[in-house]
């Protein structure tokens, strides 16, 4: 996964007809005159303990500038620039000699209406919320995305591109293969019941993967997701809860899930969200607002995966301007 492809810059002549056409559009009319910024900056300090190695103070920092053009809006110019080194990765300790990491991991062009939308560029990861099965929210994805939304309340997406390097400072390099193929489709069934169901070719391995989330009342819902290899019986398996609650009417935001990891299951598994092992694991993160309409939080979270306990805790900000 990491980096034996040439910093060549190689793109397939359809890719690079249409950004050069979108580019070309943006700087030669006057669309731009009604063209809106935006953007949004997430800070993060946290403490980190394990059990398998020292404590650590770390930081994040993560900025989403966005520049929306045309008539309705329905265009938009997208960035990401966020510290840490590597694809699941976002964080910088302090301390350390060689860790003040800040790279440009997505810019990407985006077109969205009713009819769902189109992302191109090096893209995000995800089309909406981020499941425990599914890649980081920091990484990337060098390609095309098609979101098609359909009229009973369900989505059909195709995601065709390259994931063949995990360096955060090659993230915006092109070149390589395209060995990333997805295909999901999503539904909701009334208010209560929905899934998603995909096949996944990615890390030269064929995978599926489904998920189903149940809403118990409208602050808790449960949620089951499994990932399995095609080439063999390794598979990825959660199972959890997650919603909000009020103690001594203090509002509480909690995560808390259940999972296991083959050990065979490959790269895969290494690219989604704070990876800890493989093995049986156990996960629950509590968060809460410091200052009423603020967006300053608190957080803790607890990780333990067969013989690994981690603990983290700390502050975190947001700030936007739109």
């Amino acid at each position: 996964m990491t980096g034996n492809h040439p910093k060549a810059v190689v793109m397939p002549f359809a890719l690079l007809f249409v950004v050069v056409s979108i580019c070309g559009c943006m700087l030669f009319t006057p669309v731009l005159a009604s063209s809106v910024v935006s953007q949004k900056l997430d800070l993060q300090y946290r403490f980190d303990t394990r059990s398998d190695r020292p404590s650590r103070h770390q930081y994040r920092v993560r900025y989403y500038p966005s520049l929306s053009f045309g008539d309705q809006r329905h265009w938009s110019l997208n960035g990401f620039i966020v510290s840490g080194d590597d694809f699941a990765s976002s964080h910088n300790t302090l301390g350390s000699d060689n860790a003040d990491y800040l790279y440009a991991r997505r810019v990407f062009v985006r077109y969205q209406s009713d009819y769902g939308k189109t992302e191109i560029g090096v893209i995000p990861t995800y089309k909406g919320r981020v499941s425990s099965t599914g890649l980081s929210k920091d990484g990337w994805i060098t390609g095309i995305r098609n979101v098609f939304q359909l009229q009973d309340d369900s989505a059909f997406e195709v995601v065709v591109g390259q994931l063949s390097d995990t360096q955060a400072n090659r993230a915006l390099s092109l070149g390589g293969e395209e060995d990333y193929v997805e295909i999901e489709y999503s539904a909701n069934m009334g208010k209560k019941h929905s899934y998603e169901a995909s096949i996944e070719r990615m890390t030269a391995q064929n995978f599926i993967r489904g998920e189903y989330r149940y809403q118990i009342t409208p602050s808790h819902t449960a949620f089951f997701e499994a990932i399995k290899r095609l080439d063999d019986a390794s598979a990825k398996v959660v199972v959890g809860l997650s919603g909000s609650l009020s103690l001594y009417h203090y509002p509480l935001e909690y995560f808390s899930h259940y999972s296991h990891v083959d050990d065979d299951f490959g790269a895969r598994a290494e690219l989604t969200e704070d990876f800890l092992g493989t093995g049986h694991g156990v996960s629950l993160e509590v968060s809460g607002n410091l200052v009423r309409h603020h967006h300053l939080e608190w957080f803790s979270r607890i990780d333990v995966v067969d013989s690994v306990t981690r603990v983290m805790a700390g502050i975190k900000l947001s700030l936007a301007q739109n």
